[in-house]
Formats: structure tokens, sequence, C-alpha cells
């Protein structure tokens, strides 16, 4: 079964209605390759149908929030992101000067993080991490 039609499960069993504009937005979402904002999803969306407003993204995103079918990532000083959420572990680095966000996995910070909290008598059972930079030169 695709992502799509798990998420739209998801959205039913939440007890809500999979209207047009949900649809849309969880594709948008579906084949992003990035952490769109509210705006960007708006964009997107009003290509694929001229009747969504900004308002529907907002109120749409909040229900996809509630329902846990998608992830929203305040990162410092920008707007609100999302991305589809149950996807595998991942950590975040926001480049500080294009807003651009990099997703990677790192199995030697998950072990540091682990040990390190197995040394102060916790267990992780959930985690954020995201790190700020800028580009090399």
């Amino acid at each position: 079964m695709n992502e799509l039609s798990r998420y739209e499960r998801q959205i039913k069993q939440a007890g809500l209605r999979l209207t047009a504009p949900r649809r849309i937005i969880l594709r948008i979402l579906e084949q992003s390759g990035d952490h769109p904002d509210a705006a960007e999803i708006f964009q997107r969306a009003a290509k694929m149908d001229a009747r969504i407003s900004l308002a529907t993204v907002y109120r749409t995103m909040k229900v996809l929030e509630e329902t846990g079918a998608v992830e929203r990532h305040a990162f410092q000083g920008g707007p609100a992101r999302f991305e589809q959420a149950d996807r595998e572990h991942h950590d975040h680095l926001i480049d500080i000067e294009t807003g651009a966000v990099v997703e990677f996995t790192s199995p030697r910070i998950e072990e540091l993080q682990r040990a390190i909290a197995e040394e102060l008598g916790y267990e992780i059972v959930d985690h954020r991490l995201e790190l700020y930079g800028r580009k090399m030169t």
C-alpha cells in the first residue's frame, strides 16, 4: 500500500472527512523532497486546485498535525515547516543562510546520545536533533 493510502486511512480513523484539499496537501507532502512551509504548500496546491486558499492550507495542516499524519518543525528563526510523520528517524541540518533543510542519519550520533542518556540513568524514548550551520567555503 502506498504512503498516501496509509495517511488517508489515518485521517478517516480519526473520524475526519478526506476532503479534496486534504488529499491534495497529502499528495504534495508525499512527493515533497523538502520541508515546505504553509506558504510553499499553498503555492503548490493552488497549481493543482485554484480554489484552495492559504487559510485552507493552515487549517488542513493543523488537522493533519493533530491526527499525527504530519510532523511540524519550528526551526529557529523561520516559519513552521512540515513533513510526513512516521518516516524513518532522521535529524536535520538547517542552512542559516538559505533556510535549506538537509536530512541526515548518523549511527555514531545515535549511539553517543544513547550512551550519554544511559550514563545519566535514562533511556531515550524520543528526540530531535537540529544542527544550524553554513556551507564551508
